[in-house]
């Protein structure tokens, strides 16, 4: 049977017909390796990369192959890192590593059993609880707000510290808003995420922020006196602001959200060290669920799709209600 009497489905057709080079099924290679990157977030792809260039590195230097990597490699570069690096990072570089090599169509190492008791074994030795980032609840909030200067980079702060708390909003997802994606009615302002961490299909979300009780403290009126204040009629919300005052037309960096988190909470006499990017987040679900709001319409605001995150969060702030040392008599 000749090649062009197969079946255009076949897999002799495609290796054999004249009328198909090469140079396009390498095409296609690249572009179904896109895709199959796009399935991930910019920020866990970044992750990815930087847990896979320190493994091959320990490979490198040890003198064993990286990709495909044996078992006995993985078992050893574990036992390797298990005292410098916390149970979080390991568990991340093994699925980093897995990555790879699924992409890569090779079988992952990190299923064998060796590697799977190693790492049980180093997860009961160092126990699993990571460091939280201290919640920047509504008293610290308000406190960071305090302290903020009259200036245009302090109307900027005030509008992002409220927004990003009201709204229960990841670092990434500060940074991504647009003046398009934030739109004012009369009962406040709808603001919509369009890519998020749990939206990674680019689906869009939108989050509604009543105005605040109080005008010093009100997202709403704080977003607007600062789009009028930097004459923003489009693109990026935030942006970064020189030393002489000048806006810049880029957004801001997720990590300079998290410096001006720190920032505003040593302005308040506050541990810097305490607060990350991620305290107002935290801030919001401890501060909803302390004041009584319901599972659910936290969860709403915040996107969450772990319960169990989620709990931890309005565990922390139900602590007191209901205890029974309140009890005692003490």
């Amino acid at each position: 049977m000749s090649a062009s009497e197969l079946h255009p489905d076949s897999p002799q057709a495609i290796v054999t017909s004249p009328a198909t080079p090469l140079a396009a099924f390498d095409a296609i290679d690249e572009t179904a390796r896109a895709f199959a990157e796009a399935s991930r977030s910019a920020g866990t792809r970044r992750a990815y990369a930087i847990d896979w260039r320190h493994f091959t590195t320990w490979c490198d230097a040890h003198r064993v192959a990286s990709l495909p990597a044996a078992p006995a490699t993985v078992v050893r570069y574990l036992a390797a890192s298990a005292e410098r690096y916390a149970v979080a990072t390991l568990t991340r570089r093994l699925a980093s590593v897995s990555q790879a090599h699924q992409l890569a169509g090779h079988p992952s190492p990190t299923q064998n059993e060796a590697v799977r008791t190693t790492m049980k074994g180093i997860r009961r030795t160092k126990g699993t609880r990571q460091r939280q980032a201290a919640a920047a609840t509504t008293n610290v909030l308000k406190l960071m707000l305090g302290a903020l200067p009259d200036t245009l980079a302090g109307t900027r702060d005030r509008a992002l510290l409220l927004v990003g708390f009201t709204a229960a909003l990841r670092r990434s997802e500060i940074v991504g808003l647009d003046v398009d994606d934030c739109q004012f009615v009369g009962e406040g302002l709808v603001v919509r995420l369009r890519r998020s961490k749990t939206d990674q299909e680019g689906q869009g979300v939108e989050k509604a922020i009543p105005y605040g009780l109080v005008r010093a403290t009100c997202p709403v009126r704080s977003l607007k006196a600062w789009l009028e204040a930097a004459s923003l009629k489009e693109g990026p919300v935030f942006r970064p602001i020189d030393r002489h005052g000048n806006i810049r037309l880029q957004r801001l960096t997720d990590r300079a959200v998290a410096l001006i988190i720190k920032r505003s909470a040593e302005g308040a006499g506050l541990d810097a060290k305490d607060y990350s990017g991620h305290s107002l987040r935290a801030g919001f679900a401890t501060s909803a669920a302390a004041a009584g709001a319901s599972e659910r319409s936290i969860k709403s605001q915040t996107g969450h799709t772990s319960d169990r995150i989620l709990q931890r969060y309005i565990r922390r702030g139900t602590l007191f209600e209901d205890n029974p040392v309140g009890q005692l008599g003490l």
